[in-house]
């Protein structure tokens, strides 16, 4: 809910000082002391800040950014009552039921208005009954769709939320710049960048059409945009168009159908082509340091990718599908996004051994994510006061060599850690954690492991006396039973003797001796 301090580093400044101040009893409360752990920008981001725009210590200034912010505080509050924003696999589900009650809505109302009056009825009374039908069947429909409407208008309240957040930093930059006599940040696009398409590449072009051309090294030449003719150039295997200022690809790239690196990073792009799903035999792809919102759906289709790289990006979700496809993906760097949430398909990537999300605003990971058996090295770090939790099922990666967990609000770590044989470096630093405790934590990884191990043993013996107690209750009465069904079997018996004694049926008065001498 906060902003992040890696995208809005003044708007995270200023907020924090907002909440410090508001959480001191004294009504002059200085609104420049040091901001309470877990509030705000963490301490390394805040100082780095600070030395950067030092003017922001500055009463007056702070005082009017605060001001300039009032809005932005007034939503997340609203937001905060509201709930967290739904994650991208919900939000889909929700359109597509609202999509499908729509359609059925649309069906049952054609049906309707396609019935055609009875002879013996009043068209007036039947074109009041059409209507109340019709009247009935949209309550019914609007009262099912109301809760997925929630999720959908929820999601987009967040967007908007989003969208406010950048407009507010936009603003405070512009009002430290005016109070330090700077001013706004010039824009990457230069006067010297006139010319579109160099020379270069329309030497380039031509030397592919006369000779087959395998590898093409565009990178740093200030390119704005990719000729359309690339995509004739049928044999390449590797393009580098990194560090240019593109801000598309066009759709024509699907024509190099034999390409398997694809390096696009420091760039200008807001989005790919969903014709990137078409290169079959890519197997690296960089997208890093661009301002991607999304990756397009059909990159799942890029089924021979080994390493996507798609950091330093604006992602907020990825695919919902992507991990069912991408079987042999083996590297996933998608660190300093906006992610809040990794899709439930990612845990089918079995081929998966690095995967690096730190910098993102993760609030958890797929429960399922232990089946991700390969995996050797797992950054996690600076997801802030996001991550809380790790599933239960995390023991499950036997493979596990490197783990990086730091600045997270991890209080616990799940029972199962002490499973992860292989893992040789673990950081654990800036987490409010109680198991381990810190004295352990500062001792090393095989401490950890050591302690988490011995913990799961305890639990393990502690369960089994458990269900031993309560076994036993029922050993007794499985015993009185059966003793009860024995005794039953004796009386029984008894029984039946002594009623062959005695005689069965009618008592007898006569007596035996007088009938013998009768």
């Amino acid at each position: 809910m906060d902003p992040n301090p890696k995208n809005f580093p003044i708007l995270s400044y200023v907020m924090s000082r907002l909440q410090r101040s508001a959480s001191r009893p004294s009504p002059d409360a200085d609104i420049e002391a040091p901001a309470v752990a877990g509030i705000g920008l963490p301490r390394m981001f805040e100082t780095e800040l600070v030395e950067r725009m030092p003017d922001l210590r500055h009463p007056d200034l702070l005082a009017s950014m605060a001001l300039a912010v009032a809005d932005v505080v007034e939503t997340r509050s609203v937001l905060q009552s509201l709930g967290d924003r739904p994650d991208h696999e919900a939000v889909d589900a929700a359109r597509a039921r609202l999509a499908d009650i729509d359609s059925n809505l649309d069906d049952q109302l054609g049906e309707i208005f396609r019935t055609p009056c009875p002879d013996f009825v009043d068209p007036i009374a039947w074109r009041a009954e059409i209507a109340q039908r019709e009247k009935d069947c949209r309550e019914k429909a609007d009262k099912e769709m109301s809760p997925y409407k929630d999720v959908v208008k929820l999601d987009e309240m967040h967007d908007a939320y989003d969208k406010l957040l950048k407009e507010a930093e936009e603003r405070l930059e512009k009002m430290y710049g005016s109070a330090a006599g700077g001013g706004a940040p010039e824009r990457l696009r230069d006067e010297e960048g006139v010319e579109q398409v160099n020379e270069e590449v329309v030497a380039i072009l031509q030397a592919a059409s006369v000779k087959c051309v395998d590898k093409v090294d565009l990178s740093g030449r200030r390119l704005w945009y990719l000729p359309e003719a690339f995509g004739t150039m049928r044999g390449l295997l590797s393009l580098d168009l990194s560090s240019n200022r593109l801000e598309a690809i066009p759709d024509a790239i699907a024509g190099l159908e034999q390409l398997e690196e694809l390096h696009l990073s420091s760039n200008l792009l807001v989005s790919l082509p969903d014709s990137i799903g078409l290169l079959l035999n890519l197997k690296i792809l960089d997208v890093s340091g661009n301002k991607l919102k999304t990756l397009p759906g059909s990159i799942s289709h890029c089924r021979s990718l080994v390493e996507l790289n798609a950091s330093y990006n604006n992602l907020t979700y990825l695919p919902t599908n992507i991990g069912y496809e991408l079987v042999n993906l083996q590297k996933l760097w998608i660190y300093l996004n906006k992610l809040r949430s990794l899709p439930t398909s990612i845990c089918e990537m079995k081929s998966l051994r690095l995967l690096d999300a730190h910098f993102n605003e993760l609030h958890g990971l797929p429960y399922s994510f232990g089946k991700l058996t390969n995996l050797e090295t797992l950054n996690l770090s600076s997801n802030f006061s996001d991550l809380k939790e790790l599933p239960p099922t995390f023991g499950d990666l036997s493979n596990l060599k490197e783990l990086d967990l730091s600045n997270n609000q991890l209080y616990s770590l799940p029972d199962s850690f002490g499973c992860l044989d292989k893992l040789t470096k673990l950081n654990l630093e800036q987490n409010p954690l109680v198991f381990p405790p810190v004295e352990i934590v500062s001792q090393g990884v095989e401490a950890v492991k050591q302690f988490m191990s011995k913990r799961w043993v305890d639990m393990l013996i502690e369960e089994q006396q458990k269900n031993q107690m309560v076994e036993s209750p029922k050993s007794g009465a499985d015993w009185l039973s059966r003793s009860t069904s024995w005794l039953s079997n004796i009386v029984t018996g008894v029984s039946g003797t002594v009623a062959e004694y005695l005689g069965a049926g009618e008592k007898s008065n006569r007596d035996p001796y007088l009938d013998q001498q009768l």
